[in-house]
């Protein structure tokens, strides 16, 4: 009971060493912040207003009425007309538009004939990305271009796909990356609250006052843990109502099991954060330290790129990152409703990853110690 005592005293001496800090309260406060609004409203593959001119040398009503169809989308915006290669050229150059549609002299008569009338869409293919989204909202709208004169020439419509998208019902990519966020800022700072604790001691000089305190090695392991821990959670809960309440991204699934992998996840991340701050003298190696775990473990995760796409090599090296597991945990309870035994598919990796990384941090942090 008097080791109990002991350990939840250095807890509370943990939390007050935090918060009184004031580079300490900029890490818990500031990265999450940031992170929410950069992520939430910047990261995103969904493209509007994107800017274009035309060189329209038909002049015709059909090429008018093509044009028309750009116009009216949502997602272009007119810039102006341009005349000659040498115009184009310098305002695809100067990125003012994302692309240029060139209609041909013979685009109206060819029309007329029956005959095949093709118009040059000219793109920035600076971001390559970029650009095969561009064509893409371009084909949809020669497409309907297509079937609109097909029907007035009282022809059948050609085949046009008909998408129905499950899931993420409005393609947005935030409903896909604000999830993810959870994960994401959660071991950002368990991670960095974790690694300092110990090396803050060390740069302070009061790692060998806590050493002769009657406190146990397990015992200051677990008071330095315990405030990560809090703390991991703390986060993912606030990012958790931030998502539901602000970004209005629907929850569909088990938040009981949701809280489960998380409380792994971030177990797992405390160990990762002690044997860090195990290594570390200061504090300042502590966040190189943690920066170079953080920056693989978030290209390794599928946060942005799918796993699948990756080497086979690296797809393998991914089954030790438990940030693999929890962003699926996450985007299937958020996203899909996934059943129960899928999501459990994700904790139990989780489990064993965070037993694995505390196992270690006791072992670095009795070796660091005697």
């Amino acid at each position: 009971m008097e080791s109990v005592r002991r350990v939840i005293a250095l807890i509370i001496k943990e939390f007050l060493t935090l918060f009184k800090d004031p580079k300490s309260r900029t890490v818990v406060i500031g990265p999450p912040l940031i992170q929410l609004v950069l992520f939430g409203y910047a990261a995103t593959f969904d493209l509007t207003n994107i800017p274009y001119a035309y060189e329209d040398l038909s002049r015709s009503v059909e090429s008018r009425e093509l044009l028309s169809g750009l116009s009216g989308s949502p997602y272009f915006r007119l810039v102006g007309e341009v005349r000659g290669e040498e115009a184009i050229r310098e305002i695809i150059d100067s990125r003012k538009v994302g692309f240029v549609l060139r209609i041909g002299q013979t685009f109206a008569r060819d029309l007329r004939a029956g005959r095949d009338a093709p118009v040059q869409a000219l793109l920035d293919g600076r971001n390559s990305n970029t650009a095969g989204i561009i064509g893409n909202y371009l084909g949809n709208v020669v497409s309907r271009y297509n079937a609109l004169r097909l029907q007035r020439a009282g022809r059948a419509s050609p085949s046009i796909l008909v998408s129905r998208i499950y899931y993420n019902e409005n393609a947005l990519s935030r409903d896909f990356f604000v999830p993810g966020i959870v994960g994401l800022i959660a071991m950002v700072v368990t991670l960095l609250v974790t690694a300092l604790s110990v090396a803050r001691e060390r740069e302070h000089g009061t790692f060998d006052q806590l050493l002769v305190t009657p406190l146990s090695p397990i015992g200051i392991l677990i008071g330095k843990a315990a405030p990560g821990l809090i703390i991991g959670l703390s986060e993912a809960t606030l990012i958790l109502l931030a998502a539901v309440y602000w970004f209005e991204v629907p929850l569909r699934g088990n938040v009981g099991l949701l809280y489960l992998g998380l409380f792994f996840f971030i177990f797992a991340a405390v160990g990762v954060g002690l044997m860090i701050s195990s290594l570390s003298v200061t504090m300042q190696q502590a966040l190189l330290g943690s920066f170079l775990f953080l920056m693989p473990a978030v290209l390794l995760s599928g946060f942005a790129t799918p796993i699948a796409n990756m080497a086979t090599v690296v797809q393998w090296i991914t089954l030790i990152n438990p940030l693999r597991y929890v962003l699926v945990l996450i985007r299937g309870v958020f996203i899909e409703n996934s059943p129960t035994y899928v999501l459990l598919m994700q904790v139990w990796p989780l489990a064993l990853i965070g037993l694995a990384c505390m196992a270690l941090a006791v072992v670095m942090f009795r070796n660091r110690i005697y």
